[in-house]
């Protein structure tokens, strides 16, 4: 015993001894007494983990864009795999381009009487902090959300459109369509300030992003007409199957993991109270992506085709998301719930009737994310009880009539502008369709020269 104490003695000395000399000299020099925070650490703290926050979200939503090329490609044909990849990659790439010289500008730059931003062109570091922010992290996380805008319109108009006019109406939506829009709204101009409610919500981007993207892919569906095939002779819809249900399920899954960035990255901060507000919307959003799901299934299994569709399910999902975007740091998550369920529903009879009116949107972003856009926003007016906005439900119609405005004036701004770009610019300057031969053939192969799946792949190679 003694023996025993003797040895652990001198093993306290060679581990006791140096930690009390380092505690003394760290004493020396930082005296250690009862003192008040230095606020101006506690603000770079505050700062610096906010900044963190948000850049992790924009890498979230980042990511998406491998969701949306994988969605995309997995509902449409083998043969034009590549075609539709390298579409959802030039998209990021214009994006990010056309946003730093011109995008940011338009939507966050000093307003011109409401309606477009005029300054902070060329985006550099020496610009003054936004809501608390480095510049230039708010500008990235604002540049994967104009993104998400331009890659919605390539699902639509997916495997008859003319590679070098999708780079063309590409760069057109990130610099222009989308920020002056979004200027409107997230850039403090003039539907922000509506003397209705506590002006137009959009939260996360139900209109902002998706309703902008979705009637631009509307508009862009409907100047190039169906899919050699799609519809008979005499209007009957033609189902034309994707060619890997494997692709889209896990693009799926990486967009309903980005929307944990887009949502609740839009509280633009994580420190203090506003790790509550971030809890909430995650939440809502997930419940919201839940019984779209669900909604979107049971729909489509009773009352459509007697069997339950993954595909269908899947662009649930997807809906629910949409539509919990604007609303979600408004309402309870009951209400998302519900606003989920409504998403799940719209996104079986958006598509039938999109059949009906014989436009061919491939992966069915129209009802994804331009009818349930539209829903989720004007549900901003309907359950909203948090952060001093309130809608129908807490007796509140005012806020109802600012989202029912906003929803109509960007409505008219993307028609026009998409009917100008796709119809008058590229239709009819450049051409926007494929020849039917390269339709036919594929447009990995007339377009780029570059199979997905080559044939020593596929097994036709004659090896």
């Amino acid at each position: 015993m003694h023996t025993f104490i003797l040895r652990s003695m001198k093993w306290a000395r060679w581990v006791l001894i140096p930690a009390f000399v380092s505690t003394f000299l760290l004493a020396l020099t930082h005296p250690v007494y009862a003192q008040t925070p230095d606020p101006n650490v506690a603000e770079e703290l505050t700062r610096g983990l906010n900044t963190l926050w948000v850049l992790i979200t924009g890498f979230l939503v980042f990511w998406m864009q491998a969701g949306f090329a994988l969605v995309e490609a997995g509902l449409t044909r083998s043969k034009n795999t590549t075609n539709i990849l390298y579409k959802n990659l030039i998209d990021f790439v214009f994006a990010s381009l056309a946003f730093w010289a011109f995008g940011y500008a338009f939507m966050y730059g000093s307003t011109a009487a409401g309606w477009i931003g005029t300054t902070n062109f060329f985006v550099s570091a020496g610009l003054d902090d936004v809501a608390g922010l480095p510049v230039m992290a708010f500008w990235f996380f604002q540049l994967v959300f104009a993104g998400t805008a331009a890659t919605i319109v390539s699902g639509s108009m997916a495997e008859r459109t003319k590679f070098s006019s999708y780079l063309i109406y590409s760069f057109f939506i990130s610099a222009i369509i989308y920020p002056v829009s979004g200027h409107w709204i997230w850039g403090g101009g003039w539907l922000a300030t509506l003397p209705f409610g506590a002006g137009f919500k959009d939260f996360a981007g139900s209109t902002v992003v998706h309703s902008v993207g979705g009637w631009l892919a509307l508009i862009g569906a409907l100047a190039l007409g169906p899919r050699l095939g799609r519809f008979t002779k005499d209007g009957k819809p033609v189902a034309i199957p994707g060619h890997s249900i494997t692709l889209a399920v896990l693009g799926v899954f990486i967009l309903w993991l980005g929307w944990f960035g887009f949502n609740p990255g839009s509280q633009l901060a994580i420190s203090g109270s506003n790790a509550d507000a971030v809890s909430l919307v995650a939440v809502n959003t997930n419940l919201a992506a839940a019984a779209g799901g669900i909604a979107a299934m049971v729909v489509y299994w009773l009352f459509v085709s007697k069997k339950p569709d993954l595909g269908m399910t899947l662009n649930g999902v997807l809906a629910g998301l949409v539509a919990i975007t604007a609303p979600c740091a408004f309402v309870t998550p009951l209400n998302s719930i519900i606003i989920g369920l409504i998403g799940g529903v719209l996104v079986v009879y958006g598509a039938l009737l999109l059949e009906k009116l014989k436009i061919d949107d491939p992966v069915s972003a129209v009802p994804v994310h331009l009818m349930n856009g539209i829903w989720g926003t004007l549900a901003v007016g309907i359950f909203a009880t948090e952060n001093g906005v309130t809608g129908l439900i807490a007796g509140d119609s005012a806020q109802f009539m600012a989202q029912l405005i906003g929803v109509l004036a960007v409505a008219v701004w993307c028609i026009l502008t998409g009917a100008i770009l796709f119809y008058g610019i590229l239709k009819g300057w450049f051409g926007l369709r494929v020849s039917r031969e390269e339709e036919v053939k594929g447009l990995d192969i007339e377009e780029h020269g570059v199979e997905a799946y080559p044939g020593d792949v596929i097994g036709d190679a004659g090896v």
